[in-house]
């Protein structure tokens, strides 16, 4: 599969689903919970709260992996597994970029010293199930 397919590919993926897992390391191992993240050019953003596990989890170690994609319409569902870098972001810009009203019952608003933006830098992303049957690795 030709390197744009899989690119248009995984951005519709991202675009059309907003729930994910996304797995941290946690005592040397994986720990994982859903979230909602949202795609700008397949930077993922996904808000929190400051005062959490995967919060201290990426302090201490900022390797993280998503999983989205996956609608269980069947078992060729095409989804992406995605491996990257997190970082933890509170600029009021990045905060108000994220801001929805959907955050209300969590915090006060995009001032909320508690909400913070998560930011997941991809290093591989693998576009699995497709025709091809192995993986189709997006070149970053």
């Amino acid at each position: 599969m030709e390197q744009s397919t899989i690119r248009k590919t995984a951005e519709d993926i991202l675009d059309s689903n907003l729930i994910g897992t996304l797995s941290t390391v946690k005592n040397d191992k994986p720990f994982s919970r859903y979230m909602t993240f949202f795609n700008d050019n397949l930077t993922l953003y996904s808000a929190t709260d400051k005062d959490t596990h995967k919060i201290e989890d990426i302090d201490q170690n900022n390797n993280v992996h998503i999983l989205i994609g996956y609608k269980g319409e069947g078992l060729d569902d095409s989804y992406l597994e995605i491996e990257g870098k997190a970082s933890i972001e509170e600029s009021a810009e990045i905060k108000g970029k994220i801001w929805n009203d959907k955050l209300d019952p969590w915090f006060d608003g995009p001032e909320d010293p508690n909400y913070v933006v998560l930011k997941i830098t991809p290093e591989t992303i693998r576009l699995m199930n497709t025709s091809e049957k192995e993986p189709q690795i997006l070149d970053l």
